[in-house]
């Protein structure tokens, strides 16, 4: 079984939901986390400015993780392959939902409707007060660090902003945990693409939708906890093997 034998799965499900992790943005210059050449791969140390206790208790953690945030790929990004092909899923009217790990908004920029992305971890594009739950533009933040602010603060509270993402240690909205288990139990069909499977409670949606009766379809460089489960694992490349799926499809 293969790309083949899916794309006629796609072709006759009426509810696909795709769970996207970092690998599906590597072809955008966007590094993931654990590969050969990831963040944390390359500087285990980096892992400190995603964990909430470090990143409240140590200014210097703040400071690294804005200049992080000021430096972050995902600005020059351009959604590629995989990200256009998920649009094309979506205009066949078979996508009941894209539930990302990512937080560079590439599927919103690729042409998905922002209403069927569910961003797990939330986003880069805002910032937020850990005090006063203010949010703002996180343009609007950079920009205070471009000007000399090393940590910037919250001009509401004086208390300690952040990305509008989830660190480590910090729980999920419950109302997109929420949203995203709906999608899970709702769909006949679950593709993963580009995750390790290794973060919860992402990775537990994969439980939901076979739990559900979906079959699920892993798309991914290395192996995962869950292909046992997988109808079908591929390992091909995300930008050559979505597009060949989900090209063919008709709205």
């Amino acid at each position: 079984m293969g790309e083949a034998e899916v794309a006629g799965w796609v072709a006759e499900a009426r509810a696909v939901t795709v769970l996207t992790g970092a690998g599906i943005s590597t072809d955008s210059g966007i590094p993931d986390f654990r590969g050969p050449h990831g963040v944390w791969t390359k500087d285990p140390a980096a892992a400190r400015t995603f964990t909430l206790d470090a990143y409240v208790a140590d200014p210097a953690v703040r400071i690294r993780a804005w200049h992080n945030r000021r430096d972050h790929p995902a600005w020059a990004a351009r959604p590629n392959a995989g990200h256009r092909a998920l649009v094309t899923l979506e205009r066949s009217g078979r996508l009941r939902a894209i539930v990302t790990q990512n937080i560079d908004g590439l599927h919103q920029r690729a042409g998905s409707d922002p209403a069927k992305v569910v961003e797990i971890h939330g986003t880069l594009y805002d910032a937020v007060c850990l005090s006063c739950s203010r949010r703002q533009p996180m343009a609007d933040v950079l920009a205070r660090v471009e000007a000399g602010e090393q940590d910037p603060t919250c001009r509401a509270c004086g208390g300690i902003l952040k990305a509008a993402t989830i660190s480590f240690g910090q729980s999920l909205d419950p109302a997109v945990l929420d949203a995203a288990i709906a999608a899970a139990t709702d769909c006949e069909l679950f593709l993963a693409v580009g995750t390790t499977l290794q973060v919860q409670p992402a990775a537990s949606l994969v439980s939901v939708a076979v739990t559900g009766g979906a079959r699920l379809v892993i798309v991914n460089r290395d192996p995962t906890p869950y292909d046992g489960a997988a109808a079908v694992r591929l390992a091909g490349p995300i930008g050559d093997v979505l597009p060949r799926m989900l090209g063919g499809l008709a709205a």
